[in-house]
């Protein structure tokens, strides 16, 4: 079997510095540097232009400099995607095409001419079959996407699909993917362990996850990289080496979706309800705004363009769904953005300038208001419960002396933190051992953990 595993780190362009350095020292530093330590090793990244061009503002063009390194001799390979992080499937085809061509004038800057990607990320994993025919239009090869996208009852990983444009889906497998970032998964015994005989076909594994997973939302969960990374049990591959591989084609379809996706949302026929719920009135007012921005720069110039390219971005909207995540603080910040880009265009009235201060502060009072009535604590109680149902359903066994393992290198990982004076690192790294040591303790064949999202 052949592991393909596709990484997506991202930063909003109006992340703080602090957060940058933290995110960096503790994740993408590390996956960076253990594939150089490990040169048989490979994988598939895909990196926003916004987080390249603040790593290299904020001090961290060693990792810029290094993903450059390891795309040149071939280890990774790096997509394209949309450079502020856009939920595709709800904007133009026109800015579509702008936030692609601009994410790729950024990272080719910086990546060089190494960098020429064929498969295409689309933020959140959010497509539509109108997002398709652009990708493929762009002349892209392959998109990746949640297996629930896919129109097939199952998925064959001996083949790959494709669609009637020419354009190829990859699927990510849901099961594999949601046991690595939620930790449930986090030593190589047990990966192994997980997929049996499927080590031994001729398949491919398909996973994606968000880099930040390893190392800073999960603590410790990097050293399950550079395990694989060093093992011959089960070797790496990028998805693009996947077509010579694996030669037969499915002609299929893909339907509108996000990595995020719940069958119950494709029941309601609201595949991006964590961004665009119909029955959130936050949701509907954030879009209504959005648009209204979208709809005034037509008349703006360059330059003003460019100040909604980066207001554009997703994580205002999915802050708002309170499924289970929730922050008024990203809320207001996003609204804030678009805001601001409304009240810089040259050709704006006064009257639209109005509309648009309305619309932000009707945004954020609705925000006060469901935390204040316990709008924000329900809806999150009830996506909590479904998230620990699931992870109940598919835990993963781990032996005693693989909590031990994890135990002594997270024990080890603290002491350092702590000689570094970094003690709220250290703290965590002491919660995370005390979690593992109750686990080993009350429930010796499963490791259940709140689960980290893909954002």
């Amino acid at each position: 079997m052949y592991w393909a595993n596709f990484l997506h780190i991202y930063q909003p362009p109006d992340q703080t510095s602090d957060i940058i350095d933290k995110v960096a020292r503790e994740s993408y530093r590390k996956i960076i540097n253990g594939l150089i330590q490990n040169p048989q090793a490979k994988m598939t990244l895909n990196i926003n232009a916004v987080l390249t061009e603040m790593l290299m503002k904020h001090g961290h063009a060693d990792i810029v400099k290094n993903i450059r390194k390891l795309l040149e001799k071939g280890q990774i390979e790096l997509t394209a995607s949309a450079k502020f992080h856009p939920l595709l499937p709800k904007l133009p085809k026109e800015e579509i095409v702008r936030q692609i061509k601009i994410n790729e004038e950024t990272n080719r800057q910086y990546y060089g001419d190494a960098y020429n990607p064929q498969g295409f990320f689309p933020p959140e994993m959010g497509y539509s079959p109108e997002v398709g025919d652009i990708i493929a239009n762009l002349g892209y090869k392959w998109i990746i996407l949640d297996e629930l996208a896919s129109a097939e009852e199952t998925l064959d990983p001996t083949k790959i699909y494709q669609s009637a444009n020419g354009l190829h889906f990859f699927f990510r497998e849901r099961g594999p993917s949601f046991k690595i970032l939620s930790a449930q998964i986090e030593t190589l015994p047990s990966l192994i362990r997980e997929f049996g005989d499927r080590l031994s076909k001729n398949e491919y594994l398909l996973t994606a996850m968000d880099g930040e997973t390893f190392g800073h939302h999960r603590l410790g969960l990097e050293q399950l990289l550079l395990e694989i990374y060093k093992s011959p049990e089960l070797p790496t591959v990028c998805m693009s080496d996947l077509f010579d591989l694996f030669p037969e084609r499915i002609r299929t379809k893909a339907k509108a979706s996000t990595w995020a996706l719940m069958p119950k949302d494709i029941a309601k026929k609201i595949p991006f309800a964590r961004w665009d719920n119909p029955g959130n009135p936050i949701h509907q007012k954030q879009w209504v705004l959005t648009n209204f921005a979208l709809k005034l720069v037509k008349k703006e110039s360059e330059d003003k363009h460019k100040i909604l390219d980066k207001a554009l971005y997703s994580d205002q909207y999915w802050w708002a769904s309170a499924r289970p995540w929730w922050s008024l603080e990203m809320i207001e910040r996003g609204a804030f953005a678009l805001l601001a880009a409304i009240k810089s265009f040259d050709h704006a009235s006064k009257k639209d300038k109005q509309k648009a201060w309305d619309l932000y502060i009707e945004i954020i009072t609705t925000g006060f208001a469901w935390q204040r009535t316990g709008e924000v604590a329900r809806i999150s109680r009830e996506e909590d419960e479904e998230i620990k149902e699931r992870m109940e359903e598919g835990s993963a066994f781990i032996s005693n002396q693989e909590y031990e393992q994890m135990i002594a290198s997270l024990k080890k990982q603290m002491l350092a933190a702590a000689a570094d004076q970094d003690y709220n690192r250290a703290e965590q790294f002491k919660k995370r051992i005390f979690e593992l040591t109750a686990d080993m303790e009350n429930k010796p064949h499963s490791h259940a953990v709140e689960i980290m999202v893909n954002q």
